[in-house]
């Protein structure tokens, strides 16, 4: 049983010998040959690999975009649109709950000292909004006083500035808003906002008290605000039990509101990069394929130009598995120094591409194997037929050839 075993062993380690040195003596050939399964393998790696580094630094956008909160849309019923003082009072009392910055948004026109803009976007925000973010870059923030007093003051972005108060402190001017005269009393970042509701509902360009933004809409109550989770409390915990006070103020009608988490986008927009990188991944490996009928063509020409080799063999006695062992370590070969190359190539450009996106580079190790064993079963599947075509040969046939 022994001595079995070794003389496969010896036979095998002569078949690589022998492979090798026919790879080495059609280095053109050769060359090209696996050129096609290196692109496809580097595809298949750039790709996944890629998405993977995107993937990471989205969801690390993600945590640090929304950790601590959540944002309620309500759709209302025929009999309650939208929640009031009152209500919005009942959730911040929650345990679950630090507090709630109701977001009261609105599109219209602008203007300053003959200029005039239509269609901005203006977010009604109350005095704990700006005690959770630090937005204010100039002057003060919205307090209480004046949600409390639907006071006409705003707070105004860098692209307000810069369109009607350049050279000019806008800080104590006065500012049209919707035909309505506002106080600028504040200045903020244009991405200084952040979290999960500029996530959904956009970038503001002016913030006003929430109360007045209610006022200008002719409605007294909110339809969307962003909660902010007491501390050690889970986002699933403060979800259910914010669900649980809703139902009861919505008489337990269904569809009358929607609670989404940090969490709730992270998995689906991972869902989509999933699906994409399966894609991008199946669309690459049409290359490994293309490549696999490469080494097919070259086997089966290697397997007509070696006729006389493959009859001498069997005419010493060589098995049939023997000659068909020989010819798949030769295809096996092939496929796998062009996967190895295609793995190191995908790696370096997946690196270059992470650079350029400014995203993290991921050593996906899956990426790595996949591209490993789609190497080692294109050589495989497409030396299979070549190598059972040269151990189904006929010695004397072969002799003839010589």
């Amino acid at each position: 049983m022994l001595k079995q075993i070794r003389g496969t062993l010896v036979m095998i380690g002569e078949c690589i010998v022998m492979s090798l040195d026919n790879i080495r003596g059609n280095k053109v050939r050769s060359f090209l040959t696996l050129l096609g399964i290196m692109i496809g393998v580097t595809a298949v790696i750039a790709l996944i690999s890629t998405v993977s580094g995107v993937s990471g630094s989205l969801s690390s956008s993600f945590l640090s975009m929304g950790a601590g909160t959540m944002t309620v849309s309500v759709s209302g019923s025929d009999l309650k649109s939208g929640l009031d003082a009152a209500d919005i009072a009942e959730l911040t009392a929650l345990d679950e709950v630090d507090g709630i910055t109701p977001s009261v948004s609105l599109n219209t026109w602008v203007s300053y000292g003959g200029e005039r803009e239509t269609r901005v976007s203006v977010s009604g925000k109350n005095a704990y909004y700006f005690l959770k973010n630090d937005v204010v870059k100039r002057g003060r923030a919205l307090n209480y006083i004046d949600d409390e007093n639907m006071s006409f003051v705003c707070m105004l972005s860098d692209e307000m500035v810069e369109t009607f108060f350049y050279g000019i402190d806008p800080i104590g001017e006065s500012f049209v808003i919707g035909g309505l005269p506002f106080t600028v009393v504040g200045l903020f970042g244009e991405d200084s906002a952040g979290g999960i509701s500029t996530l959904l509902l956009g970038s503001a360009k002016i913030f006003i008290p929430y109360t007045t933004a209610l006022k200008m809409n002719n409605t007294n109550v909110v339809t969307s605000f962003t909660v902010y989770l007491a501390d050690g409390v889970t986002s699933e915990d403060a979800k259910e039990a914010v669900e649980n006070a809703m139902d009861a103020m919505f008489s337990f009608e269904e569809d009358t509101f929607t609670v989404t988490t940090m969490s709730s986008i992270e998995d689906t927009m991972q869902e989509i990069l999933s699906m994409m990188s399966t894609m991008l991944a199946g669309i690459a490996s049409i290359a490994l394929v293309v490549g696999g009928i490469g080494i097919m063509n070259m086997m089966l020409t290697t397997v007509t130009e070696r006729t006389t080799e493959i009859g001498l063999k069997k005419a010493l006695g060589a098995m049939p598995w023997q000659i068909q062992v020989q010819f798949l370590i030769e295809s096996f070969l092939l496929s796998m120094i062009g996967g190895v190359a295609g793995v190191i190539t995908g790696l370096g450009l997946s690196y270059a591409l992470t650079n350029v996106l400014g995203t993290t580079f991921v050593l996906n190790v899956n990426a790595i194997l996949l591209g490993v064993g789609f190497s080692a079963a294109v050589g495989i599947l497409f030396g299979w037929a070549p190598a059972r075509k040269a151990s189904k040969l006929n010695p004397i046939d072969a002799l003839r050839a010589m």
